[in-house]
């Protein structure tokens, strides 16, 4: 099993100890933050009067607010803190390397000790050299944490992971915020000797640490090894996904040794070389694929070896597989799309549609359209978009939205309004456009009731919700990375549970 370490904000003293016990129940390790208390060394007697097994299960931090600390203790106050706490018997100290290096007369059982530095800007450039520092005290465990701005920089952490194995040290090694949460998933199964979760969402010590329950249970931590195939969701954002729910619990269903981990990236040209190309990445591990999302699906073709036909002509991947030492390009979105038409026994051809939007799931959308014959416009409000699509896929299209779509079959909304978040209460058309539409599909899936769909409802629409088309696509993306057919049940069902706890 992983190790997991819970770490705790509790402000008053009276209340450690059932939270320590709530967190036991939750991780291998707690971590007691006396930061966080008014008088760290109230937590003192706490720790000392816990029965020995749950005392063997504690680590004792007191950080200072450049290294992430709460509140604001003068150096007397840690001094005097960590002066008592060394004398505990059982605990694990987490002690910061600049205080290791400077109290020589504190009496640390180094056996004991992890020795700490956090950076919470970016990844320094003399990074080996802090960890040949932290070396040099020899405090049994090391401990680093920088933050990500760029999935890239998840690089170092690795490399340092490596390192360590090779000098034969014990290393916790973490990239914080959320473009290092696949630090935090794969870090244990590449030789970190634990991983940070928090009790709950609202209760992070750190920038981008996520749930023990979600480490357990979503990310199947325990399961994850050297031999584990990866796969994963590259874009900007990406915590607003459910395809780490639909694709985790396809794979627990099916019983593979993998696990889908959302990766936020901001240059993936970069990301794609340096972690990726089988020829050119700088990190050894099993990577099967990864499903691509806004604003990367145009940007990565330059760095595949081959795509089909759907994406060239669409102009988009969604869908990266890696084929031996080559890169190919899918698109499962136009299928995914279609799908849901289809298992209505849609007639496409001549079927009269409006598309609203100009994006890659427009795209998707008019190519699959007109694949099956359809007669398709599109409205877009930004010219050039929309002069380039109408030239691409010969479709007709207007800058300004009718004040009735009446008489058209079917009207799709490609636009990112209603998605969860700052613009959920906006809709691209409203119930009074709608009227005389015989079928509303919206591709937003996050809230599965978005304000389109009410609008379509109350003009007497028929309607499809976009989480249809997520797991059509996400089923031909399952069989592209593995070969199998997922069990569908599952991944609906997943993702339906997910939306109800948003």
């Amino acid at each position: 099993m992983a190790t997991i370490c819970v770490p705790l904000r509790v402000h008053r003293p009276e209340e450690l100890i059932g939270a320590i016990d709530v967190a036991a129940r939750n991780g291998n390790l707690v971590e007691v933050r006396a930061d966080y208390l008014s008088e760290p060394e109230a937590a003192l007697p706490v720790v000392r009067d816990l029965p020995d097994e749950l005392q063997c299960r504690v680590i004792l931090t007191m950080r200072t607010p450049e290294q992430g600390g709460q509140l604001p203790h003068s150096e007397d106050v840690r001094r005097a803190f960590w002066s008592r706490a060394s004398q505990l018997p059982n605990v694990l100290f987490d002690v910061e390397l600049d205080l290791l290096q400077k109290q020589s007369e504190l009496s640390f059982d180094l056996d004991r000790v992890i020795c700490s530095h956090h950076d919470f800007t970016r990844v320094p450039e003399d990074v080996v050299e802090i960890y040949q520092r932290m070396a040099a005290t020899q405090a049994r465990i090391m401990k680093i944490a920088v933050q990500a701005n760029d999935a890239t920089d998840c690089l170092s952490i690795f490399k340092l992971l490596g390192r360590a194995h090779d000098d034969n040290r014990e290393l916790i090694a973490i990239a914080m915020g959320h473009r290092g949460l696949m630090t935090r998933v794969l870090g244990p199964s590449r030789g970190s000797i634990l991983t940070y979760g928090s009790l709950d969402d609202e209760s992070p010590t750190a920038p981008g640490q996520i749930t023990a329950t979600d480490l357990r249970n979503l990310f199947r931590i325990d399961s994850i090894d050297s031999a584990t195939q990866i796969t994963g969701l590259i874009g900007n954002p990406v915590s607003h996904s459910l395809s780490p729910h639909i694709h985790n619990a396809a794979f627990a269903a099916a019983g593979l040794n993998a696990v889908f981990v959302p990766i936020e990236v901001d240059e993936a040209v970069a990301f794609l070389r340096t972690m990726v190309r089988p020829d050119s990445r700088e990190i050894d591990w099993s990577l099967s694929g990864l499903s691509v999302t806004a604003p990367h699906k145009s940007t990565v073709i330059s760095e595949l070896n081959w795509i089909d036909a759907a994406a060239r002509e669409i102009g988009a991947v969604n869908t990266i597989v890696v084929d031996g030492d080559e890169l190919h390009g899918h698109n499962t979105d136009a299928v995914g799309f279609i799908k849901p038409l289809k298992q209505r026994h849609e007639p496409l051809a001549d079927l009269r549609c409006a598309v609203v939007g100009a994006g890659g799931a427009a795209r998707a959308a008019i190519w699959a359209l007109k694949q099956g014959g359809a007669d398709v416009t599109v409205f877009a409000r930004d010219k050039t978009k929309a002069e380039f699509l109408s030239k691409t896929f010969g479709v007709k299209y207007q800058q300004l939205l009718p004040r009735s779509f009446a008489g058209y079959d079917l009207l799709v909304n490609a636009t990112p309004l209603g998605t969860r978040g700052n613009r959920e209460n906006e809709s691209a058309v409203t119930a009074e456009q709608l009227r005389g539409v015989r079928l509303a599909y919206d591709l937003v899936y996050n809230p599965s009731e978005t304000r389109f769909l009410r609008a379509a409802h109350a003009a007497g629409c028929e309607t499809i919700g976009g989480l249809e088309m997520l797991i059509a696509q996400a089923v031909a993306q399952f069989k592209l990375w593995t070969g199998k057919q997922p069990n569908v049940d599952v991944m609906r069902a997943a993702a339906t549970r997910q939306l109800r706890i948003e």
